[in-house]
């Protein structure tokens, strides 16, 4: 399976949480055609984000987590981002990193060449849109439940930009809403109010504003708040080795699991 579902343990509530960039599996028709180095791989996935938020279940959410490798297919971008230099019949206009990847975070190629109409296809049918398909259906589920459903999009990010290791680091969270209307506000500042009590800093759609799952399901007018959330790196892991930092990574997992928690606590009818 590209994906899996981890339904609710316990009492359920209205939140969903998906995950959709952790995973490192590549099928033989997408490795076939790929030329990424295979650290990219590791650096450009969220790394063990599926992890941080394995408790998810026990606080009643439903837990969505993609076990393909974006290099396959991003499945936090639209089905039409798709650049010409990546895909056969795509946009000149697109970037690199849309629907298909065609270069690395690290500006090496990730293609060996542009993928054919078919095999763009192929990708889509059997793994964006049954992802897309499931992901639509257990907020449905969750709305007609509740009232209302709560879509947390995990992600993770590297502590400073991969062109500019002068910069600053990064805040410690960034919650994405674009610019505040994919959520009602209880849900935006919820990570913010948490955070504190971590004694974490956060910045607000900064430099991430919320991918496509946020801006297409986050409807808060028709009862569906969409939150993307980015956990900084250096949190809980080595971002040169790669590996988990033990106990800052339980430290992670405690904060994601009673974010899930109060999310679930929320009524927003």
């Amino acid at each position: 399976m590209y994906f899996s579902v981890i339904e609710p343990q316990r009492d359920e509530s209205p939140v969903v949480v998906e995950v959709p960039h952790a995973g490192l599996a590549l099928d033989a028709e997408a490795t076939a055609r790929l030329v990424a180095p295979v650290r990219s791989l590791g650096r450009d996935a969220d790394l063990f984000v599926d992890e941080l938020y394995q408790d998810a279940p026990a606080e009643g959410a439903s837990l969505l987590c993609a076990h393909v490798s974006r290099y396959v297919c991003d499945l936090n971008r639209g089905e039409t981002d798709v650049d010409s230099q990546a895909a056969e019949g795509g946009s000149a206009r697109a970037a690199p990193h849309g629907l298909i990847w065609r270069t690395t975070t690290d500006e090496q190629p990730a293609l060996r060449e542009p993928i054919s109409r078919i095999e763009l296809e192929r990708r889509l049918s059997t793994i964006y849109r049954p992802y897309h398909a499931k992901l639509a259906e257990l907020l449905e589920a969750k709305r007609r439940k509740f009232g209302f459903a709560v879509l947390l999009c995990g992600h993770s990010m590297p502590s400073r930009a991969r062109a500019q290791h002068q910069d600053p680091a990064r805040a410690d969270l960034v919650p994405g809403s674009r610019g505040r209307t994919t959520a009602a506000a209880s849900v935006i500042e919820l990570p913010e109010t948490l955070g504190s009590r971590w004694g974490w800093s956060v910045a607000h759609d900064d430099p991430y504003r919320g991918g496509f799952s946020t801006s297409y399901y986050g409807r808060p007018r028709e009862g569906v708040h969409a939150l993307q959330l980015e956990i900084s790196r250096r949190l809980y892991m080595n971002e040169r080795t790669l590996q988990k930092k033990p106990n800052d990574f339980e430290n992670v997992r405690r904060f994601c699991r009673v974010l899930v928690r109060e999310l679930g606590g929320l009524r927003l009818v």
